[in-house]
């Protein structure tokens, strides 16, 4: 399975979200991709398996990815302070990959139905939904 971490800014997000996949998803391969270099860097150190960075990476790897993580303003065009390009939401929103995602107030997107909750408790609920869709029981 083609696993798909997006993130953007300092790649705090996608640090987290990568080293928890890694635990409960080790036989799958977790490819990083940052909207800049330093996001990219900060989910490769945590272990991604590949990484690449720019708008050309997010919309070639969510072509053939199986699941897509991130914040949920993946979504939408200019989020991320401007990171996240307009075509980059089309992108990930016409992957046929299932997406978790992970609310951030950053974003300026406001889920109704979704309390506010520490990042590591999100991440946490983010790795356990991937697992599950990847067809077994998270371990974290």
């Amino acid at each position: 399975m083609k696993i798909l971490v997006i993130d953007g800014q300092g790649g705090g997000l996608g640090r987290a979200l990568v080293a928890q996949l890694l635990k409960a998803l080790p036989d799958h391969t977790i490819i990083a991709v940052g909207t800049n270099a330093l996001a990219t860097s900060a989910m490769l150190r945590a272990g991604a398996h590949l990484g690449a960075t720019g708008e050309n990476a997010v919309i070639h790897n969510c072509r053939d990815a199986d699941l897509i993580l991130g914040a949920a303003g993946i979504l939408v065009a200019n989020a991320m302070l401007g990171e996240v390009t307009p075509a980059m939401a089309a992108a990930v929103g016409a992957s046929p990959a299932e997406k978790v995602l992970v609310p951030t107030d950053r974003c300026r997107l406001h889920i109704a139905g979704v309390r506010p909750q520490p990042m590591e408790t999100a991440v946490q609920e983010a790795v356990r939904l991937a697992a599950d869709l990847a067809g077994r029981e998270a371990t974290v």
